[in-house]
């Protein structure tokens, strides 16, 4: 399992994608005939018909590879890392009929074996077609499948309100498939630090650790989530969990089976800042809401869109945004080139404006990355960082300097300075750098601002 602070990763799952399954998610019934139960009777139904549909397309996915472990024992005495057996247990949920399976990317992360267990104890190697670390959801292909598979319908409507009756269905701690109820706790969770373009549904439906890849669905049987971490103190469920909404799940299975080898993630070219109750009142709002653009991409989509510093972007599409993290995901889940609408606050006056989302420019393949031979930095890969390299690592499209795309095992810039691969630095000497040709031939007692995984420090060359 995964672990971030309090949050223990768990389930992720997906449902049918390409699948013409009738249901009444996909036709906006439900959406209008929500009842709460009227009498002791109602209170006694059962959740089984629900069950009998979506519980034979969710499944256990066991994963073994062989990782490089450093033992700090063996290491006192020079040995290096050495290999060791690893293993994963998880759950998935068929999508397609002919054995395409959405789980947890952390469940199968640096697997080479990989087994996927049907509900009726039928068993099939597995390969992975597409792993996107970014959204956690991995997608795999089943071999040797030769009829069809019972799938989830994906519902990606986002018709869902909270307070909704849902199921969650997956493997905890290796028992056997097993099913928890709960309800929809609260939509658009995005200050979860589980990803800084993800915006959740939480759920009090038990998740615990195995659930990992397994399925959320509602009252019709479909899929609206993948299970996929829970705030936990104990490491067991304690009613709080988190998963991927249908559609970013969507998005990540339709790359996979259109032959993509990566999700590619349109952007608005906006940067900006929650809206809290003081900028809500220096900007005479009645209530805190949306995000503040604080930055604006030169010739991106929101340039173009004439989109301003000081707007509040409170919706795209509809869908209410009131965080970085909610714009992200917003449009992280669009195609590139595809128009949104954004609802913006200028001047206390709402208006709407069209953009059309592209992809960010640069590139992101670290293959022309320098090697620097000479100084204190000899063995790091670097290359400068461009909006599209940068989302790629995780990091912020607005970011300038250079980062390490690797570092020689024995080299000095890992062993006398202690870079490591995904750094940025930022300066030299407090000197802004833009350029890899800045980092070659520097001398002992050089300063380097650095950021790593969020956070900025100084290194030396010593």
């Amino acid at each position: 399992m995964k672990t971030r602070t309090l949050a223990l990763a768990l389930a992720l799952t997906l449902a049918a994608c390409g699948q013409s399954n009738d249901s009444k998610a996909q036709d906006g019934v439900f959406a209008d005939n929500r009842v709460v139960p009227g009498d002791a009777m109602a209170m006694k139904s059962s959740f089984a018909p629900v069950v009998r549909t979506a519980a034979p397309a969710v499944v256990n996915v066991s994963a073994r590879g062989v990782q490089q472990v450093q033992d700090p024992f063996w290491s006192m005495f020079g040995q290096g890392p050495r290999a060791q057996q690893v293993g994963s247990v998880g759950s998935g949920v068929i999508v397609r009929a002919d054995g395409v399976v959405v789980t947890n990317y952390h469940v199968i992360n640096g697997m080479q074996q990989i087994k996927v267990v049907l509900n009726d104890r039928r068993e099939f190697d597995a390969r992975i077609i597409l792993a996107d670390e970014r959204s956690d959801i991995a997608v795999l292909q089943l071999d040797g499948v030769n009829e069809r598979l019972p799938t989830l319908n994906i519902d990606d409507r986002e018709e869902q309100q909270i307070g909704d009756l849902v199921l969650a269905i997956g493997n905890p701690f290796g028992v056997g498939q097993t099913v928890t109820n709960g309800i929809i706790s609260a939509l658009n969770r995005t200050e979860t630090g589980i990803s800084d373009s993800g915006s959740f549904i939480q759920t009090d439906a038990a998740i615990n650790p195995g659930n990992s890849g397994g399925a959320l669905v509602d009252m019709d049987g479909d899929l609206i989530g993948i299970n996929t971490a829970i705030f936990s103190r104990s490491g067991s469920s304690s009613g709080v969990g988190f998963a991927v909404p249908a559609a970013a799940v969507r998005r990540v299975v339709d790359s996979a089976v259109g032959g993509a080898t990566a999700v590619i993630r349109p952007w608005l070219g906006l940067k900006g800042d929650s809206v809290s109750a003081d900028i809500a009142r220096s900007l005479g709002l009645d209530r805190p809401q949306g995000l503040v653009v604080t930055e604006i991409w030169p010739g991106g989509p929101g340039d173009r869109a004439d989109l301003r510093l000081g707007d509040v972007i409170t919706a795209i599409d509809g869908a209410e945004v009131n965080d970085q993290g909610g714009l992200n995901f917003r449009i992280g889940t669009r195609e590139p080139n595809e128009t949104v609408r954004v609802s913006v606050l200028r001047d206390g006056r709402p208006l709407v404006v069209d953009a059309r989302v592209q992809r960010l420019p640069g590139d992101a393949d670290v293959r022309g990355a320098m090697v620097i031979q000479s100084g204190g930095l000899t063995g790091a890969q670097v290359l400068a960082l461009n909006p599209a390299l940068a989302d790629s690592l995780g990091g912020d499209p607005f970011a300038s300097g250079v980062v390490v795309g690797g570092v020689a095992s024995n080299s000095y810039a890992r062993r006398g300075v202690g870079l490591q691969t995904g750094d940025v630095i930022m300066a030299v000497n407090d000197r802004t750098v833009t350029s890899p040709q800045q980092l070659a031939n520097l001398p002992r007692g050089t300063q380097l601002m650095v950021e790593r995984r969020g956070q900025r420090g100084v290194l030396v060359v010593r």
